[in-house]
């Protein structure tokens, strides 16, 4: 028999938080971005429950042509283009928009035996200091990529390193207004952050990513409290121990708790190779039965030990939120000193996933 542990996965919160997202940026079109196979909610779970977007962002070949195959005819945008000159056979076949951010890449497309011009995302570094042409190299990059017949619409790309700072954008923007100067093309700068909190950098198109899912670009839930948007996984298991402890007892790994009077607690069936952060202190929180509650001592590998002392009436079998609607997975990842994106995508494949 599986163990209890599972994950949900709300296919209506998606399509939901897609509609704040319209709301957030009405005059923009959305390239829903959809890396790290959904950010671990599984792409061929969800991509059709965000059909209404415009566009699906995201950075694998396999994952594009998965799209394709399963019937997606609209755009999708590699975010760091090609890796190899041979990628762009692919490109052509399935009619893939890629981004450009290296002269490398130019020089392929210029190579290249195309049937058909691709529409490129031309990438400016922000100042970020990752991918993209610096501003007084962005011209050049231009001028290179209108001159090739391998290349069709062309849009500026950029991305932000500091978003969730109100004054963030403020010396990437003039980055950015540098690099753009004569250039009278479309724009797609925003991510979660700029679309939420800045509808000055909203432009032609923007990327969310993170809200789709309805977890902060910030890390904190606070911060998105009142968009109205909705978690999409939930991660769930049960009790499946009870420990009665005299003060002095320790718990679990370590003994990095210690009852300091007799304390109730209870074992959970979810540990760190189901995906739950390994670096969880005590005091994490946790929901059994509907009670608020927290994690005590070490997270073990297929294990947690949570205080019961909240929920006198739980037992064996007592239904436990990991995270989800009542726990934000952005208040774990805190705790945890980590962010919420990496608890998506740590989701374990051993665990189960139910699609609602």
């Amino acid at each position: 028999m599986s163990r209890p542990v599972f994950a949900t996965i709300d296919r209506q919160a998606l399509s939901h938080n897609l509609t704040i997202v319209r709301q957030a940026a009405p005059d923009a079109r959305v390239w829903s971005v959809v890396k790290a196979n959904a950010y671990g909610h599984g792409l061929s779970r969800v991509w059709e429950s965000l059909s209404q977007t415009d566009g699906f962002a995201l950075l694998n070949m396999e994952e594009a042509i998965l799209l394709r195959d399963s019937g997606w005819r609209k755009p999708i945008l590699l975010l760091e283009g090609f890796f190899h000159q041979e990628d762009l056979a692919l490109i052509d076949r399935y009619r893939l928009t890629t981004s450009v951010h290296s002269n490398w890449q130019i020089k392929a497309l210029a190579e290249a035996q195309l049937s058909a011009p691709v529409d490129i995302y031309l990438k400016v570094n922000s100042g970020m200091n990752r991918l993209g042409f610096r501003p007084e190299q962005t011209h050049g990059a231009y001028q290179k990529l209108r001159a090739l017949p391998n290349v069709g619409d062309i849009t500026l790309m950029a991305h932000f390193a500091d978003a969730e700072n109100p004054d963030g954008l403020v010396a990437p923007l003039e980055r950015i207004e540098q690099a753009a100067e004569g250039l009278a093309i479309p724009r797609s700068l925003s991510n979660s952050a700029c679309t939420l909190w800045h509808p000055e950098a909203h432009y032609d198109w923007v990327r969310p990513g993170i809200i789709l899912y309805g977890a902060s670009p910030s890390g904190d839930w606070q911060d998105i409290a009142s968009t109205g948007l909705k978690p999409v996984m939930t991660l769930n298991s049960e009790l499946i121990g009870i420990q009665q402890l005299s003060p002095g007892d320790g718990v679990g790994y370590g003994y990095r708790y210690r009852a300091q009077q007799a304390q109730r607690i209870g074992v959970v069936a979810c540990g760190y190779a189901d995906g739950y952060p390994r670096h969880a202190p005590s005091g994490t929180p946790v929901c059994v039965d509907g009670v608020m509650t927290q994690v005590v001592g070490a997270v073990s590998m297929d294990m947690i030990t949570v205080d019961l002392t909240p929920c006198p009436q739980a037992g064996i079998g007592s239904q436990v939120e990991l995270w989800g609607d009542r726990v934000k997975i952005d208040r774990v990842a805190k705790a945890a000193g980590t962010v919420g994106y990496e608890l998506m995508c740590a989701l374990a494949p051993r665990v189960p996933v139910k699609v609602i």
